[in-house]
């Protein structure tokens, strides 16, 4: 199982500071990686998150509200109490899944098509 963590890199730093602006206007075309990363209680709102890799990443009590997710990829992450209210997610997470995640922090699993 792995653990939430303090990732090392410039763009990750931007949204620790909650600079979201920053982050999308400083991130590289193509995949952004946040493997791993531990996203507790932060304000997210705004951000950019296409082709963003957020796989085991951790978002307890997370500000979530209206983000894209469609193009990220969210497998092994926690949602634990974050809120998500009109935030979209990609198509192999069903509904049941993102709950469960939410109610009991379980990693999302992706389902197959």
């Amino acid at each position: 199982m792995s653990h939430p963590k303090i990732l090392n890199s410039p763009l990750y730093a931007l949204l620790r500071k909650d600079d979201i602006s920053g982050f999308n206007k400083e991130r590289p075309q193509g995949t952004v990686d946040m493997r791993g990363g531990d996203f507790r209680g932060l304000d997210l709102r705004e951000l950019n998150a296409d082709d963003v890799d957020f796989t085991d990443a951790y978002f307890r009590a997370t500000d979530l509200r209206g983000i894209d997710f469609r193009k990220s990829s969210l497998e092994g992450a926690s949602l634990a109490h974050a809120q998500i209210s009109g935030a979209y997610f990609p198509p192999e997470l069903s509904a049941d899944e993102i709950l469960m995640s939410m109610n009991f922090g379980t990693r999302l699993r992706y389902r197959t098509r």
